[in-house]
């Protein structure tokens, strides 16, 4: 199990620091059907260790300067409430459909990164900061309602609808990450049961996988690593239409 552990871990932070995404994504179904625990206590684990390794991740792009942290305030601040708030309306909605309607956005998301060129950045400051505060409010709404999200949804939004060249987004996209994690752990901790062995183990192999992946993706052509990042999108999103669609018919 501690191989299969720090395995997991590094992979998971290799596509954070990578992608600045597809922590969450990855880490709950590891942990309930590779490491054998509950829904509950994966989530709040994966909460620990998305957040932990998108710190890092943060730390790690900075040295770059691939952080923009003006632009993570503002998305973050303004997704974080109507996330909270929108958590609630999931209630109303089945699962299997609302992890079938994510699909299909994660599908429509991938195919706009593909073909839409970098979109330049905007010259008007005041715009620039509503549509970033629409962008995050969209983007909590999304998280809010369908309980996933996080990298998935913040890195396209910050480059098609905030024009963040690619680097950028997913260096900043790990600040608002680390937001929600923290966030959503604190919520999560009261009566979770955590094996902190594992927690540590998933953690540090992470941290190892984030430096690597923050590493790598200064060395990779933006056209590329943009590719690469739609088309892990929608890699997963077929498989949740897999998992999900039989349930609908």
């Amino acid at each position: 199990m501690s191989i299969t552990g720090v395995a997991i871990g590094f992979v998971i932070g290799l596509v954070l620091g990578l992608l600045g995404g597809g922590g969450s994504i990855l880490t709950v179904p590891a942990l309930v059907y590779l490491l054998g625990q509950s829904p509950q206590a994966a989530v709040t684990t994966s909460l620990a260790v998305v957040g932990a390794n998108s710190m890092m991740g943060v730390y790690f792009h900075r040295q770059y300067g691939t952080l923009n942290w003006r632009v993570a305030a503002l998305f973050g601040g303004a997704g974080i409430g109507i996330a909270y708030v929108s958590a609630s309306l999931s209630d109303h909605f089945s699962p299997t459909l609302l992890m079938s309607a994510f699909a299909g956005l994660m599908l429509f998301i991938g195919g706009v990164m593909i073909l839409m060129p970098q979109p330049q950045q905007e010259e008007n400051p005041a715009l620039h900061t509503w549509v970033m505060i629409l962008s995050g409010a969209v983007v909590g709404l999304l998280t809010g309602l369908l309980g996933v999200g996080g990298g998935f949804l913040i890195v396209p939004a910050l480059v098609i609808l905030v024009g963040l060249p690619i680097q950028q987004a997913v260096g900043t996209s790990l600040i608002v990450i680390a937001m929600n994690s923290l966030a959503g752990f604190l919520g999560h901790l009261s009566g979770a049961t955590i094996d902190f062995s594992l927690l540590v183990l998933f953690t540090v192999a992470g941290l190892a996988g984030t430096f690597a992946g923050a590493t790598l993706a200064q060395h990779i052509p933006p056209r590329y690593l943009r590719q690469g990042f739609a088309l892990f999108v929608m890699g997963l999103a077929c498989f949740l239409l897999y998992d999900n669609l039989p349930g609908l018919l």
